[in-house]
């Protein structure tokens, strides 16, 4: 019998989240355990649903949703994308510069295939949300990543970013508001990025799906608003989060800055998305009525609301564990807790994890599936009602009491 191998073209290529550790939490699944996960960020299991209004625009249009639509997207869907944009200050995204995907993973993937060449390289943060390093790494590129710091919420490293930007790199990615972290950044550090940018030449990879999740006093701006006609911008977002459809996968890539001189990528951009045909028609209906309807996520993060009043519990319990420290999250719906090297011994956060679902039945994820430098953090989503949190981080504190190392 012949052998039939992958390709070495994803030896590089990891995106742990989904990996051994969500097949063992399967396995127990089968053998009928009940799991808690806090591994990845999906609404829908916690209760969070989406609202009617969205649902309903899309049921009306399915009649007129069975074909193909244009490669980059239904016209009035786009039309919405660029005018939300107008209203954030970004004035030169039109209908033409928006392209529709199937989710903002499919944009991400699509954005460095048309762009990178072997060895190419882009600079990513670390930790990083993984897909970005898995993306470059399938396109043939080199992912480097620059350091976020934690004493300073994990803000960027900007000394860092510049020192690591040689002449084969090509873009700089910015995840604002961040995952895993939850950091938002000042528009101070977005124009310093935004200068680096120009000064050599780079393209800036906006990562904004967390833009309507924001604590207390955070702002969040575009860093298109920022960049003008002087630096070549590629905006991605969608509905997955903010509006809870993440099975919808309905995202969108929103490109700004010097067109004409990247006319060349472009016309890459548009090969990918005639290839793969269009985005998924159905759920391009909904985005225009996200969009354009009563924003609910306010209903989730303002005083009272479900996302703060799991991020604030979650953080507190955290917190309150010997040897175990988290930054506070201004946006997203994850915290990126630290072990304290100094109590607890790891040396495998995967095995940490994996211990830790094995006993007491609740997933994580390892902070070096994120690309993290160090085997002493873990993220972990903050959707469970409070009551569940309760449970699952006494849980962990009791685990911890007992956990010294590997």
């Amino acid at each position: 019998m012949a052998e039939f191998k992958q390709s070495t073209k994803l030896h590089n290529v990891l995106y742990d989240i989904r990996g051994p550790i969500l097949q063992a939490a399967q396995q127990m699944e089968a053998e009928g355990h009940r799991i808690l996960k806090l591994n990845i960020g999906n609404p829908a299991p916690f209760g969070f649903e989406a609202p009617d209004a969205i649902l309903v625009d899309m049921i009306r249009h399915l009649p007129h949703a069975q074909g193909y639509s244009d490669s980059r997207g239904i016209f009035s869907a786009r039309t919405a994308v660029s005018q939300y944009y107008q209203t954030r200050g970004i004035q030169n995204i039109h209908v033409d510069d928006i392209y529709l995907g199937n989710g903002v993973s499919e944009l991400i993937t699509m954005s460095l295939m048309a762009l990178l060449d072997d060895g190419d390289e882009v600079l990513i943060p670390t930790p990083d949300y993984p897909l970005w390093t898995a993306s470059v790494a399938l396109a043939s590129g080199k992912p480097v990543h620059y350091l976020c710091d934690e004493e300073s919420g994990w803000q960027p490293d900007l000394e860092d970013l510049e020192a690591k930007i040689t002449p084969r790199t090509k873009g700089i990615v910015v995840i604002n508001p961040n995952n895993p972290t939850g950091a938002v950044y000042p528009e101070a550090t977005l124009k310093k990025i935004v200068a680096l940018a120009e000064k050599h030449g780079l393209v800036l990879f906006a990562d904004e799906i967390y833009e309507k999740i924001l604590y207390e006093d955070a702002v969040h701006v575009n860093l298109a608003s920022l960049t003008g006609d002087d630096v070549l911008c590629l905006t991605f977002s969608g509905l997955s989060k903010a509006y809870r459809v993440c099975g919808f996968r309905a995202g969108w890539m929103a490109i700004s800055g010097p067109k004409k001189a990247a006319a060349d990528y472009l016309e890459g951009i548009n090969l990918l998305a005639n290839m793969r045909l269009c985005a998924n028609v159905p759920a391009q209906h909904a985005i225009q009525t996200a969009l354009g309807g009563y924003q609910s996520i306010n209903d989730l993060i303002l005083p009272g609301g479900r996302l703060l009043e799991q991020r604030n519990k979650a953080y507190d319990m955290l917190n309150a564990i010997p040897g175990v420290s988290t930054q506070q999250a201004r946006g997203a719906m994850y915290l990126f807790p630290r072990l304290d090297p100094e109590v607890y011994h790891i040396r495998d956060d995967e095995k940490f994890v994996l211990d830790l679902l094995r006993e007491q039945k609740i997933l994580l994820s390892h902070g070096r599936a994120f690309n993290w430098v160090r085997p002493d953090h873990f993220r972990m989503v903050t959707l469970p009602n409070v009551k569940d949190l309760e449970e699952a981080i006494n849980r962990m504190a009791d685990f911890l009491s007992r956990y010294k190392g590997n």
